[in-house]
């Protein structure tokens, strides 16, 4: 059965079509150079705080498209406070605990808008023994794998997965990160993977490399039945069941200015295109849409209403 036959039986004939996404709640401060980066001295410089967290981007943005939730963890401060306001703001349904510091997360982004990221996850990493009725009524669980960067969130977003398969949801898994995967090592984390049984899995081409998935395959296969494999402007390769089963051309987009957040939004245009009845082709061509909605704006924030692209 293939993700699109998943997710199609798993909303026929139901209200269940709500999309749980399970993982970091932060405060980002965006440090946009104005000039190219001088070591050791001043560099010219705009600097934003935004609502941030892998998990928390891709609820956002996907909250414009289907009922969306949010669960995590954020501190018992006023960064937490402000957090959960801003995300319940956009349209998420937020259940998150509340204890310790809230997380910050400070990116640097280049004049060509690439961007060096320094996490410090906070509460966030602390997430354990969630209620189970927080996934009730969820058809889809997506997980980031930066919560997968050590215990106790490790083990709770593994026992998360395994409560919304035997609910008879489907799961995602994000790769998100070289550096991550590097940390945790290619063979654990791909055990890590595996173990959590995703119906999809996201990588961009440096992580697919990395462990082993570019091009489909067996081993490709063993982790996930479609893996989503991104090339940034270059097309995006869909492979189901090992074999390449499309290539979705990228639409240019002019006046990029910051890549933060689009990996997170293309999971939100793709998973909510899913849910909706999409095939993976369909839904990796909503994926880019969502993508280009925040290239141009500090952290992941879209311009516009995703709901006028979506189709």
């Amino acid at each position: 059965m293939t993700a699109r036959d998943l997710a199609a039986e798993r909303a026929a004939g139901s209200d269940r079509r709500v999309l749980a996404v399970a993982g970091d709640l932060v405060e980002d401060i965006v440090v946009w150079a104005s000039e190219p980066v001088h070591h050791a001295t001043d560099t010219a410089a705009r600097v934003h705080r935004a609502r941030g967290g892998s998990a928390a981007n891709v609820a956002a943005l996907a909250a414009a498209l289907v009922p969306t939730r949010f669960v995590g963890r954020v501190g018992a401060d006023a960064a937490g406070d402000a957090l959960e306001a801003a995300l319940v703001a956009s349209g998420v349904d937020v259940r998150v605990q509340r204890a310790g510091r809230t997380g910050t997360v400070v990116l640097l982004v280049d004049v060509d808008g690439e961007r060096t990221m320094y996490p410090d996850r906070g509460a966030s990493a602390e997430l354990a023994d969630v209620d189970p009725a927080w996934l009730d009524g969820v058809a889809w669980l997506h997980l980031p794998a930066y919560g997968f960067e050590r215990e106790p969130m490790r083990g709770e977003l593994a026992r998360l997965a395994a409560l919304a398969h035997a609910g008879g949801g489907a799961v995602s898994v994000d790769a998100s990160s070289t550096g991550l995967l590097e940390g945790l090592g290619v063979g654990f984390a791909l055990e890590l993977i595996g173990g959590i049984r995703p119906d999809v899995l996201f990588a961009n081409e440096g992580e697919a490399e990395l462990l082993g998935l570019t091009g489909g395959g067996p081993a490709a296969a063993s982790v996930a039945p479609t893996v989503v494999v991104k090339h940034g402007a270059l097309p995006t390769d869909v492979i189901v069941g090992g074999r390449l089963a499309a290539r979705i051309d990228v639409e240019p987009v002019t006046g990029i200015r910051d890549l933060t957040g689009a990996g997170d939004a293309f999971a939100a245009g793709f998973l909510a295109a899913m849910l909706r009845g999409a095939d993976a082709a369909a839904a990796a061509l909503a994926g880019h849409r969502a993508a280009a909605s925040v290239l141009r704006n500090p952290g992941a924030h879209a311009t516009g209403d995703l709901r006028v692209n979506e189709s």
